[in-house]
This record gives structure tokens, sequence and C-alpha cells, in this order.
């Protein structure tokens, strides 16, 4: 899933931005029953946790490789969960569909 190129430009990013359809229906995913049941939150809000938890891991990275890992904390969906529980995941940097720079997170072990 490609991230709206603003909101990637507003969260620091200067390449485009893709996440695995894991990691979108694991951290970003959100529906209006979701927030019935669980908690009040949307999927702009998610993501932009997401985000900033990626830049704030490249960061801190100082540049050093083409992955970096990233842990955030995110309410699981289903139903019962309301307090937040830590997911790591991975941010590549790699060649796109023509060889252009994208930044891809997905799942720690997904390629």
């Amino acid at each position: 899933m490609e991230v709206p190129a603003e909101l990637a430009r507003e969260a620091g990013f200067t390449v485009p931005v893709c996440l695995s359809a894991a990691v979108w229906a694991d951290c970003v995913e959100w529906s209006e029953e979701d927030s019935r049941r669980q908690t009040p939150q949307d999927e702009t809000g998610r993501l932009w946790d997401v985000l900033t938890m990626t830049r704030f891991a490249i960061r801190r990275s100082r540049g050093s490789g083409e992955c970096v890992t990233v842990e955030l904390y995110r309410i699981p969906r289903g139903g019962r969960a309301r307090q937040p529980r830590r997911v790591r995941l991975a941010a590549c940097i790699g060649p796109g569909d023509n060889a252009e720079p994208v930044m891809t997170i997905m799942q720690l072990g997904e390629d």
C-alpha cells in the first residue's frame, strides 16, 4: 500500500513510502466498528504513528545499512484489546519498479 506522498513528505520522507499488506492490516487498518468496540482511532493517525516511528528509527541508525528495525506500540484489531502492544517492523530502502529509491515498511521476515 503506497502512503500518500503529501503525508510521507510531512513525516520527513524524501522518497516514496510503501507498507506491506500485512503491516497495513496489523498497524494501520481501523474501522468505525473497531472504534466502537475498542477505542476511538483512525487510519490516518495510525499511519502517522508508523511513519514517525520509522523516521525516528532511521535517524537513530545514522544511515547505517539499507534496513532498520522499527518498534512501535499499536492497539491490535480484533475487538478485545484496549491497550497498545509492541510490534517490530523492518523499514528497507530499495529500488522501486523503475529503479527509483522506495522505502518499504514490512513485518520482520517479509520480503
